[in-house]
C-alpha cells in the first residue's frame, strides 16, 4: 500500500515538472520571435523614374556655357605653393595632344574617371620608367675580341672549420683547337702545384655547365697567401689534355671577409709561351688618366724568380718607386707572398703625376726577397719611362700607355740582373 502511494506521488510531481518545462519553453520562444522580427522595407521605386530624376538633377547642376569648371567638392585639391607660379596645361587643350610625344608621358585616366568631372585639371608630373631600370648583365653576351673564354665560379671560406669551398659553375665561349670542345677544369691552390682537384669532362660543348663543388683544407693563417688557379683543358681523341687557358684568383682578406658566398666570373688568360728569363719576369699594367693627373699601376704576378733558399722563410714583394729627375717622389709596396717562385699579387697603386712631369719621370719596379731580422735582397728590377730612362719593350710599354689614355696596358717584362741595381 505504501509503495503504491509513493508511485502516485512521484507521477504527480513528474507531471508538474513537465508542465513547468513546457511553459518555460514557450516563453523563450516568444522572446526569440520578438528579437528576430524584421521590419518590412517600403516598396522600391521604379528604376526608370530614378534615372529620369537623376538626369534632371545633372542638367540642373551643369554650369552655363563658358563658365569656369571646378573640381568636385568631395575631392579636395590644392596646388603646392612652390608650383603656383607655373603655367598649367589643361588636359583638353591642343597643347595637351602634343604632349603625348614627350618621352615621359602622363599616366592615363582610369576607366571610371571622366574629363567632365575633372574639368580644367592640370597634370603635375609623371614617372619616367627609364630611371628605374636595372643595368643589363652583359657578362654572358659581351665577349671582347680574342677572348679565350669566360669562367664562372664561387668562393667561400669557413673560418671555424678552416675549409675553402670552391664552386665551379660554368664556362662559355671556349676556343677549342678543333671544331668540337671536350672541356675539363683542374684546380690548384698555389704555390702547391703537385696536388690538384679535377672536374668531370664535358663532351662536345663550348659552353659547359659544371655545377660541381670542391673543398680545400687551408689554415686561416696562410689562406690569404694562397692563389686559386683554374686551368681549362680540351681532351682530344687520344685523351691528351690541351690547355685552353687559366684563371688566377688570389685569396685576399677582403674577398673572404664575412664568410659570404661570392660568385665571380673571369676571362681565361693564355699561358705564356716564352721561357722565363734568367732572373724571372714580372707582369703589370700601366694606365694614365690625363684628366685626373693620375698614374695607375696594377702589379699582377711574377714567374721564374731566383730565390735564395738559405735565407730562411721566403717572402717576396714588389717595391714601386716613382722618380723625377732621379729624385724619389713616392714609394709603395705590395703585400708579401710566402714560399713561391711564381707569386700572384693583383694589387693596384696610384701616383699623382702631371702630364708635363711624365717627360722627365720614370717608374721602377723592384722584386725583393725578405727575411726576418735581415735586409731585403733584390731579385731583379724593371725601369720604365721616356727615352732617357728605358729602351726596348719598357719604352714601348710607356709610350703605349701615353697613346691610350684611361686604358690599362698589360705586358710581361724581364727582370734585369740584381747587380745592376
Amino acid at each position: 500500500m505504501a509503495a503504491q502511494l509513493a508511485l502516485e506521488i512521484g507521477g504527480v510531481i513528474g507531471g508538474l515538472l513537465l508542465v513547468l518545462l513546457i511553459g518555460v519553453s514557450c516563453c523563450l520562444w516568444r522572446r526569440l520571435c520578438v528579437t528576430f522580427t524584421y521590419e518590412e522595407l517600403p516598396e522600391a521605386p521604379d528604376m526608370s523614374t530614378v534615372a529620369a530624376s537623376n538626369s534632371q538633377e545633372d542638367r540642373l547642376c551643369q554650369p552655363p556655357v563658358g563658365a569656369q569648371l571646378s573640381r568636385l567638392s568631395s575631392v579636395p585639391f590644392m596646388v603646392p605653393p612652390s608650383l603656383q607660379g607655373q603655367d598649367w596645361v589643361p588636359l583638353d587643350s591642343p597643347a595637351r595632344a602634343q604632349a603625348s610625344q614627350d618621352p615621359c608621358p602622363a599616366p592615363e585616366l582610369l576607366p571610371h574617371t571622366s574629363t567632365d568631372n575633372l574639368g580644367k585639371a592640370c597634370a603635375l608630373g609623371a614617372i619616367n620608367p627609364e630611371l628605374y631600370k636595372f643595368p643589363e648583365d652583359t657578362s654572358e653576351t659581351d665577349f671582347p675580341a680574342g677572348c679565350l673564354g669566360r669562367l664562372w665560379f664561387s668562393v667561400e671560406y669557413q673560418q671555424e672549420a678552416e675549409r675553402l669551398l670552391v664552386g665551379l659553375i660554368k664556362a662559355q665561349h671556349l676556343q677549342a683547337p678543333s671544331g668540337t670542345c671536350n672541356p675539363l677544369v683542374k684546380l690548384h691552390l698555389l704555390p702547391d702545384e703537385r696536388r690538384f682537384l679535377q672536374s668531370k669532362s664535358k663532351c662536345k660543348t663550348s659552353n659547359p655547365q659544371f655545377d660541381e663543388h670542391f673543398i680545400f683544407q687551408v689554415p686561416s693563417k696562410s689562406v690569404i697567401q694562397r692563389v686559386l688557379r683554374f686551368s681549362v683543358y680540351h681532351v682530344d681523341k687520344q685523351r691528351k689534355h690541351q690547355l685552353l687557358g687559366h684563371v688566377l684568383f688570389p685569396l685576399k682578406s677582403e674577398t673572404l671577409a664575412g664568410d659570404c658566398h661570392r660568385i665571380i666570373c673571369r676571362d681565361l688568360e693564355a699561358e705564356s709561351l716564352e721561357p722565363p728569363s734568367e732572373f724571372g719576369d714580372l707582369q703589370f699594367c700601366l694606365g694614365y688618366n690625363d684628366y685626373l693627373s693620375r698614374l695607375t699601376v696594377v702589379v699582377l704576378r711574377a714567374k721564374g724568380l731566383q730565390l735564395q733558399e738559405h735565407r730562411g722563410a721566403v717572402s717576396v714583394f714588389v717595391k714601386l718607386s716613382l722618380m723625377n729627375h732621379n729624385k724619389f717622389v713616392k714609394c709603395k709596396k705590395t703585400s708579401t707572398v710566402l714560399g713561391s717562385i711564381n707569386p700572384v699579387y693583383n694589387e693596384t697603386f696610384s701616383f699623382k703625376a702631371d702630364a708635363a712631369q711624365l717627360d722627365t719621370a720614370s717608374l721602377s719596379l723592384t722584386v725583393l726577397q725578405g727575411a726576418k731580422g735581415d735586409k731585403s735582397l733584390p731579385l731583379g728590377r724593371v725601369v720604365l719611362g721616356p727615352y732617357m730612362y728605358s729602351r726596348g719593350r719598357e719604352l714601348e710599354h710607356w709610350n703605349e700607355m701615353l697613346n691610350k689614355p684611361k686604358e690599362l696596358v698589360k705586358r710581361w717584362h724581364a727582370l734585369c740582373s740584381p747587380c745592376e741595381l
